[in-house]
Formats: C-alpha cells, structure tokens, sequence
C-alpha cells in the first residue's frame, strides 16, 4: 500500500460486501478486503506497466489490464 493512505474507502467496501450478501460486515473484515483489494491492484498495475513498455508504448491499455489480471489473479 502507499504510503499516502488508502486508495480505496471503506465505504465501498460495505457496499461490495452488501451486494454480495453480507448482512452485516464488521469494520475489521471491510479493512482486510481494502488491503487485499490493494494489493491486487498494485501488483495488476504493475505488470500492466510492464506489459506495456515491453510492447514500446507508453500508454496502458485496457488489454494490458485484462492480460495482467489474468496472471496476477487465478481462480
């Protein structure tokens, strides 16, 4: 995670839990899915980059996005 704070606020995190079907979310479990939700994120943008350069651009591309996500995260 950055230094700066969380990216992510908690409040999205309830909602990502309630439409998925908690009924309640405690504080604790909506701060764990920010910080795995983050992580996730840091590691997708990062092969994204990379991707990207590799292909000589500069610019991200949302494939560079869907190509990274399917090797960062496995179902």
């Amino acid at each position: 995670m950055s230094s700066s704070g969380p990216e992510f606020g908690l409040a999205a995190m309830y909602r990502i839990m309630k439409k998925s079907g908690a009924e309640r979310v405690s504080d604790d479990a909506a701060d764990e899915l920010r910080k795995v939700l983050e992580e996730a994120a840091e590691r997708i943008a990062r092969q994204a980059v990379e991707l990207s350069v590799h292909a000589g651009r500069k610019t991200v591309k949302p494939e560079d996005i869907r190509f990274a996500t399917k090797n960062v995260v496995r179902p």
